[in-house]
């Protein structure tokens, strides 16, 4: 691939990133917004200025150009605590694939809201013996990414998304049972190019690119339908090593967030090594007209074995939201 090439490709992900996103730069409501919720505890402690610092299975939700980078095959697991009592669980596999010329990677997201109580009259669960029920949302992905130079890699998402918000509501007017449930697709595209200097790194991502969730409400005999927008989202960002050599090592990461449903936003975050073995991290996510919380903070350690050939990670990190109780989360990778 000469450089001619190399220049064209990179001006059009850069182009097709940043006009997917501006184009729907809107204030409003989006749907499936379980989408906009972070999975790795890694990232969360560092702000989730993760754009460009993506390294491992992560990078399916992060900038899927990441998994170019991810040195081996790698199993990873996540789970976060979440505001309002609501869980949420994240698995991703990714391999290198040689016949591909670069890796591949699979992961499911799954957020359990929690029991809730109708409140929306005339609507109760048949036959009116129960007024609560259970929202889920969920999604499955599939990414590929690859290194079009020693610099340079770039990585795409298809995602099928989900939401059931309850079947079986009882209508007490029509006599009649309703299901509201929604499916739809969506796409991300990343790039990330390493400038060679002091390992600084720059990304951009734009994610959850596709068509407006179709949510059904749908009863034996009639089906009608409400459609609302996916949260969009371009992302661009830069980390750098502030220190790097053998027993220490610190990553100043920073991002912009522009999403299609809400003002921007600004995540910065530091990561410290010592010995490549145990991390602390600290990171903060600003608004655009407000700070409404956002101090994060974790740690992690990483556990080589089989001579080296293999590594257990395990991270922490809590993120403060002001008046809003705050949120754990969990991750673990396997790298082999």
């Amino acid at each position: 691939m000469n450089l001619k090439t190399i220049r064209l490709l990179t001006a059009l992900t850069v182009c097709l990133c940043a006009s997917l996103a501006w184009s729907q730069a809107k204030v409003g409501t989006a749907g499936a917004q379980f989408l906009e919720v972070g999975v790795s505890a890694r990232a969360v402690g560092m702000g989730e200025a993760f754009t460009s610092t993506v390294d491992d299975a992560s990078a399916v939700y992060y900038n899927p150009a990441g998994l170019a980078i991810v040195p081996g095959r790698e199993i990873m697991a996540s789970h976060a605590l979440y505001i309002a009592d609501i869980n949420y669980s994240f698995a991703a596999l990714v391999l290198p694939v040689n016949k591909l010329g670069g890796a591949v990677g699979v992961a499911a997201y799954y957020m359990e809201i929690g029991e809730m109580d109708v409140v929306d009259q005339p609507y109760s669960i048949p036959p009116a013996s129960s007024q609560t029920f259970n929202p889920k949302e969920y999604a499955v992905t599939v990414s590929y990414a690859r290194n079009l130079t020693d610099r340079l890699s770039i990585g795409i998402t298809g995602k099928y998304i989900g939401e059931n918000f309850g079947q079986g509501f009882y209508n007490t007017t029509t006599g009649t049972t309703e299901d509201f449930v929604a499916t739809g697709w969506a796409a991300d595209v990343g790039t990330i190019y390493n400038t060679g200097f002091r390992g600084f790194k720059i990304g951009m991502i734009i994610s959850n690119f596709g068509p407006d969730l179709d949510f059904k409400v749908s009863t034996p005999n009639v089906g009608a339908s409400q459609s609302y927008p996916l949260p969009a989202n371009f992302k661009f960002g830069g980390s750098i090593d502030l220190i790097q050599n053998h027993s220490h090592r610190a990553i100043l990461a920073a991002e912009l967030s522009h999403p299609n449903d809400n003002v921007e936003k600004y995540n910065l975050g530091l990561e410290y090594w010592y010995n490549e073995k145990f991390a602390l991290r600290l990171g903060n996510q600003f608004k655009q007209d407000s700070y409404q919380g956002g101090v994060s903070l974790g740690g992690g350690i990483k556990v080589p074995f089989n001579n080296q050939k293999s590594e257990l990670r395990v991270d922490y990190a809590y993120r403060d939201f002001g008046i809003l109780k705050g949120a754990h989360r969990f991750s673990f990778g396997f790298m082999f």
